[in-house]
């Protein structure tokens, strides 16, 4: 019988991930942020567990993603906060999805299509998405005539410099609460941490903290570990092995021959590549667990395969490889493939492409 090959992901980690950064981030609440097709563990599953966990807003990228949520049958709350030029926001009035704006722009088409609140997106030193400084007396004048559109929230998001940066762009979020005070708007909730600041930086948590890449139960941060931060990753990658060839010494092995058997051994060959979301920099640099023996991948990964080196060990088709998944029960994390092509592990859990089959237990 074949191994899974795919994406498992423990909906009790979510739960309880959730939980520990509920209480950790306490008395601000969470927004759980199920953007990139949950950070690649499954969008609508992953909300499922946080909405059990007690979670009541959750956070997307745009309104797509939000509306994939709302046909899944999940009601809670939904911010989302990137937008197209041309989003007209009739689509959130109408599902009850509340829609972050960066402009006096966003802001007349969200109040044109009835949209009953909206989050004022502020750029408060990330220099990506919503209004800079020079931009907000406009806004905030255009957000206190609005007949009926709300202001409920405020909210901007942290570079992530130093803990210094952080709290200028704390303290420049202040200005901007003092300018829409000018104006009478005082928003109900503001945010402004996400899982970094939230927990390495508690004065900037304020009412809600959008926590994204730490329910999953990974770190971020490059010298601290899930487990010392008390979460569980969710993610399991996992392969059957389809075929294994002996081949000898001196054998080239995959395209451009960057890898050449050392001695007689054995390859086994998985079905995952570059189309799933693995980048081809992955061979020669990361190992796998088959069995709970660590074997490396070596060669080019192709479009639809890597090759791992096993050996002599006794190894045969269908047997299950794990590519990263808790480190605890003794396979490689995602922190490690992320460090072996030089990038994080937002990156490469993100990129795990929807060919890829996903199973939640």
């Amino acid at each position: 019988m074949s191994a899974f090959t795919g994406v498992t992901v423990d909906r009790e980690a979510l739960i309880a991930n959730y939980a520990t950064l509920a209480e950790r981030v306490a008395p601000a609440g969470v927004i759980a942020v199920v953007k990139a097709d949950g950070y690649g563990h499954g969008a609508v599953e992953a909300a499922r567990a946080f909405v059990d966990a007690g979670a009541e807003w959750l956070g997307v990228a745009d309104v797509d993603e939000a509306l994939a949520l709302r046909r899944a049958g999940i009601d809670v709350r939904i911010l989302a906060w990137l937008h197209a030029p041309d989003e007209d926001f009739v689509r959130a009035a109408s599902e009850g999805i509340t829609p972050a704006v960066s402009s006096v722009e966003q802001l007349a088409a969200a109040a044109g299509a009835e949209v009953p609140a909206v989050h004022l997106v502020l750029d408060t030193g990330l220099s990506r998405n919503g209004a800079v400084e020079s931009e907000w007396p406009e806004l905030f004048a255009a957000a206190a005539a609005l007949p009926r559109t709300r202001v409920e929230g405020v909210m901007s998001h942290l570079a992530n410099a130093s803990r210094e940066d952080d709290l200028a762009q704390d303290a420049a979020l202040d200005r901007a609460l003092s300018a829409l005070a000018a104006h009478g708007i005082v928003p109900e909730v503001v945010h402004l941490a996400a899982s970094a600041a939230s927990i390495a930086v508690p004065e900037t948590r304020r009412d809600l903290a959008r926590i994204g890449l730490s329910l999953y139960g990974l770190s971020p941060f490059a010298d601290r570990t899930s487990a010392e931060l008390g979460l569980r990753p969710a993610m399991t990658v996992t392969a059957s092995v389809l075929r294994t060839i002996r081949v000898p010494a001196g054998h080239g092995v995959s395209y451009g021959y960057t890898h050449r058997t050392e001695r007689e051994t054995t390859l086994a060959i998985i079905g995952l590549g570059y189309a799933d979301g693995f980048d081809r920099g992955f061979g020669n640099r990361v190992s796998v667990s088959i069995g709970g023996r660590r074997f490396p991948v070596v060669g080019r990964v192709a479009m639809n395969a890597m090759h791992i080196d096993v050996g002599d060990a006794e190894v045969a088709a269908g047997d299950e490889v794990v590519l990263w998944g808790d480190p605890a029960t003794g396979v490689p994390s995602v922190e490690e493939w992320a460090a072996a092509i030089g990038t994080i592990n937002y990156e490469v859990v993100a990129r795990l492409g929807p060919l890829l089959a996903r199973r939640t237990t």
